[in-house]
């Protein structure tokens, strides 16, 4: 073997290496991420790393301050050890949301604790898209300012539109007005330059990586999230996978047709699902223009809770409207179903706040119009996040970054970044 030839051998074996250390120091954030608190021995019995391996990942981990050491752990087999678990308070994931009557944004730390919140009532159609960021990027600032000292790894925002995530460019969100916005190169300009990265990615999309991230494994593996907001939209995962598509485009179900007929929908077609299903066409249903329940300038929540609260009172008018976009709903639903064959169902958006009503008939509607016995064992499932899962699906996704390339960080403190181990 020529001396050239072994230099590139050794060289690979090096890659090689450091390609290992890397994965492993993810296994590590994960395995503590899922479980939570553990000794450096539970985490070598777990996931079958030899001890030695896993305290010096753990070395390496503490001083990138991407956990942290606690008290000893009691009821173990063997000598206790000190528990280890995800540090909360160095670093910080960002979510934001640009929707049609509202900007919201949160802040979590690496564990998933949401620890600052802002969320403002906007009228996003009626509005500039640089005006509206430019509100949104005085929120980021206002929501880390509330989080304390924590470094930003990254911000993720999502959108109700076709997205290009790889150019941050939103392609065409026809209920808010935009096509062809550089919303990353619009809000990197707007925070100044963060040191942090800027990523875009759909509502929906995102939303549907938060109901998996909070159901954990009771998710199933195959799960059809349909958000209720002015649009429908849908996210779809496909053997424990994000059904993206081919460019990232898949997942605009609010778009299918459904009524030849109907009204015409803001995309250039008619009959689009999101006209008969969507929220403008149920508050269309439910009261006259001018009306609070319509009014974009009034918070989101409050308008549904008094929705809400006329159809617990019984108001006619408004079980009707509610009873007409349900039967929609079940329609476009069921055909969903018989595509994809999902473990689960879940309702987000306003589907969720007015769920009572549509649960039943949803249920009732997919075992009578999904082919396949059962409903294909299909059930329907509430989202517990409500409006919030894609901000949630944001941070987390932002979070990920860093939780699945732990060496993205830097030392905090004087290391010996061969091994990891403090000098």
């Amino acid at each position: 073997m020529s001396p050239r030839s072994s230099s590139l051998r050794g060289g690979a074996g090096t890659a090689d290496q450091v390609a290992v250390r890397r994965h492993n120091l993810a296994v590590v954030l994960e395995h503590l991420r899922l479980h939570g608190s553990r000794s450096r021995a539970r985490v070598a019995a777990e996931t079958g790393l030899n001890k030695a391996t896993v305290s010096s990942l753990v070395s390496e981990l503490l001083g990138r301050g991407l956990v942290t050491e606690g008290a000893v752990e009691r009821g173990g087999v063997g000598r206790p050890g000190l528990v280890i678990d995800l540090d909360g308070s160095t670093y910080a994931a960002i979510g934001a949301e640009v929707n049609i009557d509202y900007l919201s944004v949160i802040v979590s730390n690496l564990r998933g604790d949401v620890v600052a919140e802002q969320r403002v009532p906007f009228d996003t159609a009626a509005s500039d898209p640089r005006d509206a960021l430019q509100r949104l990027a005085g929120l980021v600032r206002d929501a880390l300012a509330t989080a304390g000292p924590a470094a930003p790894v990254g911000l993720t925002v999502a959108v109700p539109g076709i997205v290009e995530s790889a150019t941050g460019r939103l392609v065409k969100a026809v209920n808010l007005g935009w096509r062809d916005t550089p919303v990353v190169d619009l809000l990197v300009e707007l925070l100044g330059g963060p040191g942090y990265p800027v990523v875009l990615d759909n509502e929906a999309n995102l939303a549907a990586l938060a109901e998996i991230e909070a159901r954990g494994g009771a998710a199933g593996r195959d799960l059809l999230l349909l958000t209720g907001g002015v649009g429908v939209g849908g996210g779809i995962v496909a053997d424990g996978h994000l059904l993206r598509g081919a460019r990232g485009f898949a997942g605009e179900i609010g778009h299918l047709q459904v009524d030849r007929d109907g009204l015409d929908c803001g995309c250039g077609r008619r009959g689009c699902w999101e006209t008969v299903a969507g929220l403008g066409a149920l508050l269309r249903r439910a009261a006259d223009e001018g009306d609070p329940v319509r009014d974009p300038n009034v918070d989101l929540l409050g308008r549904l809770a008094e929705v809400r609260r006329r159809a617990e009172a019984g108001d006619q008018r408004t079980l009707a409207a509610i009873d007409a976009t349900a039967t929609w709903l079940v329609s476009g639903a069921a055909s969903l179903v018989n595509v994809f064959n999902p473990d689960v169902v879940v309702l987000g958006g306003y589907f969720a706040v007015l769920s009572r009503w549509y649960v039943p008939r949803l249920q009732q509607g997919l075992a009578e119009q999904v082919h396949a016995p059962d409903a294909g064992g299909c059930r329907v499932e509430v989202s517990t996040l409500g409006f919030a899962a894609a901000m949630r699906g944001a941070a987390h996704q932002a979070a990920l970054a860093v939780l699945e390339d732990p060496v993205a960080l830097p030392f905090l403190d004087a290391t010996d970044e061969s091994t990891g181990v403090p000098t």
